[in-house]
């Protein structure tokens, strides 16, 4: 239902889910919903940069490909290399643009929009958890009223609501917790040979199992708006403790990318002498600019300007890549120990384990 009611995915169309197909991404949007709709799917198995970075806007041309989903990492990516290469293709047998995976910024979700859609296609940015199976949150095409940067409202029939830390819901406007309060097709019913492990990571935290009355937690942050629309501001456990101050790493990292000549941030706690734990930034800039101090002052000023002094950057590292899982996601974990100064964890789950010595490298020289 989500395939055909949120992407839009119709027996004619040629489709092309661009994730890894052991991500659950893979499953439910590349396996499960294009064959329940006799779809045409394109499948590659390769980097979107071999033999060139227009590899991808190649494969859309060539194949006519009218939907297209894929995640904020790879867009942030497409960034960086420059408008150039999608410039060089016809990509106008698109009609839908999906993103799934991460909250996507406003800045990357317009370049996606103008660069890639050419202002035409609707987006639709999808929350969602392997444990929900699948879509969530997100706008309908040609229904809702898209907002760049915030994933929407719930999709029909799904009871999600933004809470405060005893429950009760926000205002529009504020903060808080995302929870959902009924059930839903696609639910995880339970975790292998481990149901107590299963009630504590997702239910414990809102649910009251004396009245019958049970909360699914997934553990995100989100505001919402006066229009129903729920904004994913990240993990509620990717926050940096700064002087007593909880800070979110997305909200950092929103306001880094938001600065003209980067292309992708992560932003990770480190441990510091006075204030306890401190910001460090790994910085990627796009392929037009290099990583000079007159970039790292604008960096800070606009964390200042965007959160406050409390959220500045002890440290703003340049580095081309960073390390991630091939199915996209950030190793924050490896970020964290560099800054620490700490001996690295496993990096054998990594698709590019050489940045980490790159980094560290950087990290020395800073």
């Amino acid at each position: 239902w989500t395939s055909h009611a949120v992407l839009d995915v119709e027996p004619d169309d040629t489709y092309w889910c661009a994730a890894d197909i052991g991500w659950i991404t893979g499953h439910s949007y590349i396996v499960y919903g294009p064959l329940a709709l006799g779809t045409t799917s394109v499948m590659y198995e390769g980097t979107p940069d071999y033999p060139e970075k227009d590899r991808l806007w190649e494969l859309v041309e060539n194949y006519g490909v009218d939907i297209f989903y894929t995640a904020p990492t790879a867009i942030r990516a497409f960034m960086k290399w420059g408008q150039d290469y999608p410039k060089e293709h016809d990509l106008s047998s698109l009609r839908l643009l999906g993103t799934v995976g991460e909250p996507i910024n406003p800045r990357a979700w317009k370049w996606y929009y103008t660069h890639i859609g050419g202002e035409e296609c609707p987006i639709v940015d999808t929350w969602w958890q392997t444990e929900t199976g699948g879509m969530m949150i997100t706008t309908l095409p040609g229904i809702g009223e898209m907002k760049p940067g915030s994933a929407g409202p719930p999709l029909p029939g799904i009871d999600a609501r933004i809470v405060d830390s005893g429950g009760e819901e926000v205002e529009a406007g504020d903060a808080g917790y995302l929870t959902v309060d009924n059930p839903w097709p696609g639910m995880l019913r339970t975790l292998y040979n481990n149901d107590e492990r299963f009630l504590e990571e997702y239910w414990r935290e809102y649910s009251d199992p004396d009245a019958d009355e049970w909360v699914y937690f997934p553990e995100d942050g989100a505001k919402i708006d006066s229009d129903g629309y729920i904004t994913i501001l990240g993990r509620v456990d990717d926050v940096i403790n700064v002087s007593g101050h909880r800070l979110g790493t997305m909200e950092i990292e929103s306001a880094i990318v938001g600065t003209e000549g980067v292309a992708e941030a992560a932003v990770v706690g480190g441990d510091h002498d006075l204030k306890g734990e401190a910001v460090y930034a790994y910085v990627i800039v796009e392929d037009d600019y290099e990583g000079s101090d007159d970039l790292r002052e604008r960096i800070v000023e606009g964390v200042e300007e965007a959160i406050g002094p409390i959220a500045r950057p002890e440290e703003v590292i340049f580095t081309p890549e960073l390390p991630k899982t091939r199915s996209g996601k950030i190793m924050r974990r490896l970020l964290e120990d560099l800054a620490s100064g700490d001996e690295l964890g496993d990096t054998s789950t990594l698709r590019n384990p050489d940045v980490v010595d790159d980094i560290a490298a950087q990290v020395g020289d800073d």
